[in-house]
């Protein structure tokens, strides 16, 4: 009983030092030893106690890295505390019970040599960081290499093999790191002795790929830096206006919440911004349909006299029924739409219910909030000449969104968000940072509009410009680079990933079928 009750200790220590390497305490050199704890519990295990163990990881780990659920369900979802603390207690389980439990089990079945755990340790991770990516609808939300969105040169490697390299470099480092610890401890791996041979040369070799990593961060930041400044430079603003949640969908603070954004516009003039971003349903009414608050948005931008790129919902009459979307309008100085952008990748159980249809008793967990349909991946707008990538809040967590954006032809990748639910948590923290990763694995400038924060740039090397405090009014302008530069990561995708992934599943499934064939073999 003590030794289980150790184990369940040292693997909720692996969790949350894991989560204390992102926001809100940022502490990220612990990313780079966090999952030690975690192969130690997973040494001398076979592989069901091996998922078993993962999962006890992954649930300590999710639960206190999206704490900031709670807060969300109990203030805006009226929910119980009791049941929304539940309900993220079962998201984490589900998240754990997917991802991690499989990897570990996976793992398990092929790490059976030291060797192996350094050969084998990255692959998975990597791998089911993956398939966390797009698997019923996907979550990937601060994968491992987002722990380094701050460490410049770390990152640049994304431009090549996205966030998920920087990821497998750390799992690598973690593997090295283990080995090293068990020589130390005079301990073995599952009965076989950790060679101090090995055990250096996993350091090695973690050692030769951050440092050739580093190389090539700092020379792809001078070589970037050098394109930026010669490459056409667009003024951009971004707007903050601080509306509270509670009120944002009242209509007796309708007007007050357009005057707000029009008057935030209008101090920017001095500085001539060719386009003001205001945050996701800033304007908060179906533009163009309700007649007097679209008037008054549009007196404000003629007055303003520049391109706007206003947050606001939006349906279609479809016979008689109606289709809602999340969009993104774009308007010229004289009032006029020249383009809109319907937010492609929706948020489950907060824009829309999925699977209601077997599971009718399901709802969202938020209001003001309707079942919105989905709008085309990959579509630019046109703005003087130039193409603006859009992405809506949550949209922004999914690399092959902004890849699809940039290789159709966007120069500027533009974040709009309403982080409000989430307050001074560290859910707009988290949001944010991984924004970052996003400008340096397609080299493009990135203008983020949220309504309570956080607002800002990214340089196309990750470099965060003017971030704004969370909780208050801004309107800030930057002169950001409208680079037409390529990536491999771009052009290929997540290759790297998909080929941990697909050597990830064939280990597994050839140590299972191994396992099988002596267990069938020592029953004859």
């Amino acid at each position: 009983m003590k030794s289980e009750i150790k184990t369940i200790l040292i693997l909720a220590l692996s969790g949350l030092l894991l989560t204390a390497a992102f926001p809100k305490m940022s502490q990220d050199r612990l990313a780079w030893l966090a999952l030690v704890p975690l192969l130690w519990a997973l040494n001398d295990t076979g592989r069901h106690e091996a998922f078993r163990r993962g999962l006890v990881f992954g649930i300590a780990h999710f639960l206190s890295l999206l704490y900031w659920l709670v807060p969300t369900m109990v203030i805006y979802g009226h929910l119980p505390a009791v049941l929304s603390v539940s309900i993220l207690f079962i998201f984490a389980a589900v998240l754990s019970l997917l991802f991690i439990a499989p990897m570990t089990y996976g793992f398990a079945l092929v790490g059976r040599t030291p060797l192996r755990v350094l050969l084998f340790f990255p692959v998975f991770w990597v791998g089911f960081e993956y398939l966390r990516s797009f698997l019923f609808t996907g979550f990937p939300w601060e994968l491992l290499g987002y722990s380094q969105y701050s460490r410049l040169q770390l990152i640049q490697i994304s431009d090549i093999v996205g966030v998920y390299g920087v990821s497998g470099l750390i799992a690598l480092a973690n593997a090295a790191l283990f080995l090293a610890t068990l020589v130390v401890c005079r301990k073995t791996w599952r009965g076989r002795p950790v060679t101090g041979r090995l055990a250096i040369g996993g350091i090695a070799a973690a050692a030769v790929l951050v440092g050739l990593t580093w190389a090539y961060g700092e020379l792809r930041i001078r070589e970037i830096d050098r394109l930026a400044s010669a490459a056409p430079m667009a003024r951009v603003a971004v707007v903050q206006g601080n509306i509270e949640q509670s009120q944002k969908w009242e209509p007796a603070f309708q007007a007050a919440t357009i005057e707000n954004y029009i008057r935030l516009s209008l101090s920017t003039r001095s500085q001539q911004p060719g386009l003001i971003v205001w945050p996701e349903s800033a304007a908060p009414f179906y533009f163009l349909k309700e007649v007097p608050p679209t008037r008054m948005l549009l007196a404000g931008v003629v007055e303003t006299g520049t391109y706007f790129l206003i947050g606001a919902p939006a349906f279609e009459l479809k016979g008689k029924t109606a289709a809602y979307f999340n969009s993104a309008y774009l308007v010229g100085p004289g009032g006029e739409v020249l383009g809109k952008y319907d937010k492609a990748h929706l948020v489950p159980y907060g824009e829309y219910t999925p699977f209601k249809e077997y599971l009718p008793f399901l709802g969202k967990i938020v209001e003001h909030v309707g079942d919105f349909a989905a709008g085309a991946k990959g579509m630019t707008l046109d703005w003087q000449g130039r193409k603006l990538g859009i992405q809506i809040c949550y949209e922004i967590i999914f690399p092959e969104l902004s890849r699809q954006l940039t290789k159709n032809g966007a120069a500027l990748l533009v974040n709009i968000t309403n982080d409000a639910w989430y307050g001074t948590t560290a859910g707009p923290y988290q949001h944010f940072s991984l924004v970052v990763l996003r400008a340096v694995e397609n080299r493009r400038a990135l203008a983020r509009a949220a309504n309570t924060g956080i607002s800002g740039f990214i340089d196309p090397v990750g470099r965060l410009l003017d971030p704004t405090p969370l909780m208050e009014e801004a309107a800030v302008t930057r002169a950001l680079p409208m680079l037409d530069t390529g990536t491999i990561y771009t052009r290929f995708g997540d290759v790297f990933a998909f080929l941990c992934l697909s050597i990830a599943l064939a280990g597994a499934g050839w140590g299972w079928f191994i396992s099988k064939r002596k267990r069938d073999s020592n029953r004859v």
